[in-house]
């Protein structure tokens, strides 16, 4: 999965399922001081994400997740 295509899936479902501002949802924008997206919004994002990937990531690997971008990246190397 491309990371532009990875963007678009998180995008969708952060507006859909977590009612965060589609013009708020940029790469650099950090998940919880950005989009308010606490921890167990985080959670629930992963398992959303799982869908895309077929794999978990770990709860380690999330925990430096700070940006969208960052997002991006982790699900990339995941899906590769």
């Amino acid at each position: 999965m491309e990371k532009s295509a990875i963007f678009d899936v998180l995008k969708q479902n952060l507006v859909e399922f977590f009612e965060v501002p589609a013009d708020k949802i940029v790469p650099t924008a950090k998940l919880y001081e950005d989009l308010d997206i606490d921890s167990i919004d985080a959670v629930d994002l992963i398992v959303r994400l799982k869908k895309y990937t077929n794999k978990t990531m770990t709860p380690e690997m999330f925990k430096s997740v700070r940006t969208v971008q960052d997002v991006v990246d982790a699900i990339h190397k995941l899906s590769n």
